[in-house]
C-alpha cells in the first residue's frame, strides 16, 4: 500500500512551486513510511507542470521507489495488491510488474485491458510523456482511496491523492473521491483552452453477451456535472472503449413459489439442520473454499514488521504477529479467523483486534422496591458473556469498557481457542475515552474520513482508525498488559452485509417487495460500496502505515456469490441471527464455529458503542458537525 499525490498545473511557465503543504506530506507518509520521493515533468510548450509524490509501504518483492519510470520516461503511482489476473512471482514486485505490462501498450485499449486483467485493490496515476497523457482511477469496488480536488484561482489545478487535508486552499474546491466508475484520461496536448480542464471517462462495461451494452455506471456524463466545477468537463471517450468487469453480473432470478425457506421453529434452534442438505452442504464447502483461497492470498508472503521507532517501552510488541483482523466476535470475523488459522503458519500470533468506547456513567434514578429486586435477579441470572475474568479468576462486574463487542468477542476467542488451542490468539482490548476520541478525530481522523461527512462516518471512522492503531492491552499467561500491534495487514470483513442480505434494511425491503425488492438491493449496495464504505476505511487504517484487505470482495468471492440466487445466501423468513447471511452461517458451523455461528448482527457503532458517547439524537445520516468543526479548528 502506498501514499500517492499527483498535481497538475495548466501554466505555461517553468518554474511552478514543487512542494506539497506539510499536513498532506505527512499523511502521505504515514500511509507510505518505507520510502518516499517526489518528481516533476514541466512541459512549458505545451502549457502544463506535473508533480508526483509517492509513499511506499513496502509489502511485497524489493523496496522501491514510487513513482516508478521506465526506460522511455513512463511514470507510474501506484497504490494496490495483484491477487490474480496477471502473475506476479514471489519475489517481485507488483508495481514493477504492473508498470512493464503498461510499457508494452501500444494504444489506449491496451492500457484498459491492463486493468481489466487485475484481481485486487488498486488505486493508481500513469503519466506518458510521449502521448502526454495523465492516466488515473480505482478498481470496480474502490477498495482504494483516491480524491480529487480541483482550483481555478488563476490557472486550472487538479490534485490527485490518496488522502486529503483538513483545510482547503483558497479558491479550491472541496476534496470528493474519484468516482470508482472507470478510468480516467487527460490529454495534455488537447487542453486548448488554460482556463478549463477536459478529463475522458473509460466507464466499465460487464463481460456477458447479455450485459454487452451495458455500462455499469450510474448514468452517463451528467452524473460528474453536480460535484465539479464549471471549469471542468467529463466526456465519454469517442472510440466507446471500456474497461471490462472484473466480476460475474448477479444473478437476478426469482422463485416461481415460496420454496427453499425452512421450517421457521426447527431453523431457529439450529443451523446445523440446513447442513442436512445435501445441495445446501456442497454449496457451503464450494464458499469454503473460494472465501479461504481470498483469505490465503491476504495473509501469506507477507514481510516481518519492526517495531515502531516511537513505541513506548512499556508496550509489548509482538515480533512475529504479521496479521490483524478487526474483530467483533461476530460471523464475519470468526469465519476470517477461523479461515486465516488455516494459513498462517502455526508458530505465528494473530492479533484480534477489539474496539470499546467508554460508556458514561448513568444518573441514578429512583426505583421502587420491586425494580431494585427485579435488577438483583436479572444480575444473578446473567450469562457468562456479560461478564469479565479478573487476574485471580474471579469475576468482577462489567466494566465502563463492557460493550457489546468485547463481550461476543471474548467469547468468540473461547471457540477460536477451542478450534486451535495451540495458536498464540493475541486480543487485544482497545479502550477509548470519550476525551481521546475527541482530540484524535481533530488531531487526526476528521479530514480521513472526510470528504465523508455524516454521522455514520464519523462513528465507523472513528472506531475503525483506533481499532487499527492496535494500541491497548492484552491478556497474556493471566497477567494484563499493555500491548501494540504491529501487524502491517489488517483484515475486515466488510462486504459480507452487502452481498448476503446481513443488515436490517435488507429484511425491510424483502417484507415490502419480496425476491424481486432484495434482489434490486443487494445489487445497488455492491454498486455503491465504494463512495460509502471502501475508499474512507483505506483512508483510516492506512494512516497507521497498515493495509486494509478486504477477502470478501475478492473477485472470486464475489462472482461465486454473484452467479447464486438470493434464496441460496440467505432466508429472510427465518427469525435474526440465522436468515441473514445463512450461507455464512452454515460455512460457520462447518468450521466448527459455535454461538458465534448465529450472532445477530450488530452494526460496529453500537457493538463498539461510539454511537452512544455523544449526541444520543442524532440520525446516522445527518451532516456531522463534529468532522465539520474539526476540520476548520
Amino acid at each position: 500500500m502506498c501514499g500517492i499525490c499527483c498535481m497538475l498545473v495548466l501554466v505555461s511557465q517553468k518554474d511552478v512551486p514543487e512542494i506539497l503543504g506539510k499536513e498532506m506530506l505527512e499523511s502521505l507518509q504515514r500511509r507510505g513510511p518505507n520510502c518516499s520521493q517526489q518528481l516533476s515533468r514541466a512541459v512549458p510548450e505545451l502549457g502544463y507542470n506535473c508533480l508526483f509524490s509517492g509513499h511506499v509501504l513496502h509489502m511485497r518483492g524489493c523496496l522501491n521507489p514510487q513513482p516508478m519510470q521506465d526506460a522511455r520516461g513512463n511514470l507510474l503511482l501506484w497504490n494496490g495488491e495483484v491477487f490474480g489476473g496477471i502473475e506476479i512471482g514471489f519475489g517481485d514486485n507488483d508495481t514493477q510488474i504492473i508498470l512493464q505490462h503498461l510499457s508494452l501498450c501500444k494504444n489506449e485499449e491496451a492500457i484498459l485491458s491492463v486493468f481489466s486483467s487485475i484481481q485486487g485493490p488498486w488505486a493508481f496515476i500513469y503519466y506518458q510523456p510521449s502521448s502526454h497523457c495523465l492516466w488515473f482511477g480505482r478498481d470496480f469496488f474502490g477498495r482504494r482511496s483516491l480524491l480529487w480536488q480541483f482550483k481555478n484561482a488563476e490557472t486550472p489545478h487538479l490534485t490527485l491523492a490518496s488522502v486529503s487535508t483538513s483545510v482547503p486552499e483558497c479558491g479550491s474546491v472541496p476534496w470528493q473521491e474519484v468516482p470508482a466508475c472507470g478510468l480516467y484520461k487527460i490529454d495534455l496536448q488537447k487542453q486548448s483552452c488554460a482556463n478549463s480542464l477536459a478529463i475522458t471517462w473509460y466507464p466499465w462495461k460487464q463481460r456477458s453477451i447479455e450485459c454487452e451494452s451495458k455500462t455499469l455506471c450510474l448514468g452517463d456524463e451528467a452524473q460528474f456535472t453536480e460535484e465539479l466545477p464549471n471549469f471542468v468537463s467529463v466526456f465519454l471517450n469517442e472510440s466507446k472503449l471500456f474497461p471490462t468487469v472484473p466480476i460475474t453480473p448477479m444473478n437476478d432470478s426469482i422463485p416461481d413459489s415460496c420454496a427453499g425457506t425452512a421450517d421457521y421453529e426447527t431453523a431457529s434452534l439450529n443451523v446445523e439442520v440446513f447442513l442436512s442438505d445435501e445441495h445446501k452442504r456442497k454449496l457451503v464447502h464450494q464458499f469454503i473454499d473460494v472465501l479461504s483461497e481470498s483469505v490465503r492470498r491476504r495473509v501469506l508472503f507477507l514481510p516481518k514488521s519492526p517495531n515502531p521507532p516511537d513505541c513506548a517501552a512499556q508496550f509489548t510488541v509482538s515480533d512475529k504477529a504479521i496479521v490483524a483482523i478487526l474483530f467483533s466476535g461476530g460471523v464475519d470475523s470468526m469465519v476470517l479467523s477461523a479461515l486465516a488459522d488455516r494459513h498462517i503458519p502455526p508458530d505465528e500470533p494473530i492479533d484480534l483486534l477489539n474496539v470499546a468506547f467508554k460508556q458514561q456513567e448513568r444518573k441514578e434514578q429512583k426505583t421502587s422496591t420491586k425494580q431494585k429486586m427485579q435488577k438483583k435477579s436479572n444480575a444473578s441470572s446473567a450469562p457468562e458473556e456479560e461478564t469479565l475474568a479478573c487476574d485471580n479468576g474471579g469475576v468482577k462486574e462489567r466494566s465502563a469498557f463492557n460493550v457489546p463487542d468485547r463481550i461476543t468477542g471474548l467469547s468468540g476467542l473461547k471457540e477460536l481457542q477451542i478450534i486451535n488451542p495451540c495458536r498464540n490468539w493475541n486480543f487485544v482490548e482497545i479502550n477509548i475515552t470519550l476525551e481521546e476520541l475527541k482530540k484524535m478525530r481533530q488531531q487526526r481522523i476528521s479530514h480521513l474520513v472526510q470528504p465523508l461527512d455524516t454521522v455514520l462516518d464519523d462513528s465507523i471512522g472513528c472506531a475503525v482508525w483506533f481499532a487499527a492503531r492496535g494500541i491497548g492491552t492484552c491478556t497474556s499467561n493471566g497477567e494484563i498488559q499493555p500491548y501494540i500491534s504491529t501487524a502491517k495487514v489488517v483484515l475486515t470483513g466488510i462486504g459480507a452485509d452487502e452481498q448476503l442480505a446481513g443488515y436490517s434494511r435488507h429484511r425491510a425491503r424483502y417484507k415490502t417487495s419480496g425476491f424481486e425488492g432484495l434482489v434490486k438491493e443487494l445489487g445497488m449496495e455492491l454498486g455503491r460500496i465504494s463512495s460509502r464504505n471502501l475508499g474512507r476505511d483505506d483512508r483510516v487504517i492506512g494512516d497507521h502505515g497498515k493495509e486494509a484487505r478486504f477477502p470478501f470482495l475478492d473477485e472470486a468471492v464475489v462472482s461465486f456469490l454473484n452467479a447464486l440466487p438470493v434464496w441460496e445466501k440467505a432466508d429472510l423468513t427465518l427469525p435474526r441471527g440465522i436468515g441473514e447471511k445463512l450461507l455464512l452461517r452454515m460455512a460457520a458451523k462447518e468450521l466448527g464455529l459455535t454461538a458465534s455461528a448465529v450472532l445477530p448482527k450488530r452494526a460496529m457503532q453500537f457493538g463498539s458503542r461510539i454511537a452512544k458517547m455523544e449526541n444520543h439524537k442524532e440520525k446516522a445520516s445527518d451532516k456531522c458537525n463534529r468532522l465539520l468543526q474539526s476540520s476548520v479548528d
